[in-house]
């Protein structure tokens, strides 16, 4: 996101009485809090999509170091979210499974401000890799699909046979067959 445009449209926005948002690459609460200067407000996509926390790091002008653990809690209020929607039979687990892996494809991406070498994190930076504290947290920093699965079965238990999930979008670095052909 271009945030000097941004803001030299909010002073423009402020002259005519029209509020202006801006949007765009904030991951930590110092980009909201140093973006959103001069501008209305601030939208949070990918960075809410990488670390849903983002929201209470911004509340609370710090860093949340959260764990593995914490991660697969906030993973399985997911899916209990979604099992209350879509239903608890076969096809409201799988639906639900669906939207938990698009989202696992984004939350991949998240390294954990305890093992970074250098702060704040920046949205478009790929951690060349990092050590992990724990299995659950290798598992889950994993761009691989079939560990997104697993991690799904911990919660909704086992996959269809034969399930083959392929991202909708290129968070994760992978592309569907439909975004190569474009």
């Amino acid at each position: 996101a271009d945030w000097d445009y941004i803001r030299t449209c909010a002073k423009a926005g402020q002259k005519a009485g029209v509020p202006v948002m801006g949007n765009g690459d904030v991951l930590t609460w110092e980009d909201y809090h140093n973006r959103g200067e001069g501008v209305a407000s601030c939208m949070i996509a990918r960075g809410a999509l990488i670390k849903p926390w983002l929201f209470k790091e911004i509340k609370e002008k710090k860093y949340w170091d959260i764990r593995s653990s914490e991660r697969l809690d906030i993973m399985k209020d997911f899916c209990s979210y979604g099992l209350d929607h879509w239903g608890s039979d076969s096809l409201g687990v799988e639906k639900t499974r669906s939207f938990l892996l698009e989202w696992q494809a984004w939350l991949c991406r998240y390294v954990p401000v305890g093992v970074l070498e250098v702060l704040p994190p920046r949205l478009n930076h790929r951690s060349p890799g990092f050590v992990a504290r724990d299995d659950l947290e290798q598992l889950m920093a994993s761009s691989q699909v079939e560990d997104w699965i697993k991690l799904s079965e911990m919660i909704l238990g086992p996959a269809p046979p034969g399930l083959n999930f392929v991202p909708k979008h290129r968070s994760s670095g992978k592309a569907s067959a439909e975004t190569q052909a474009e």
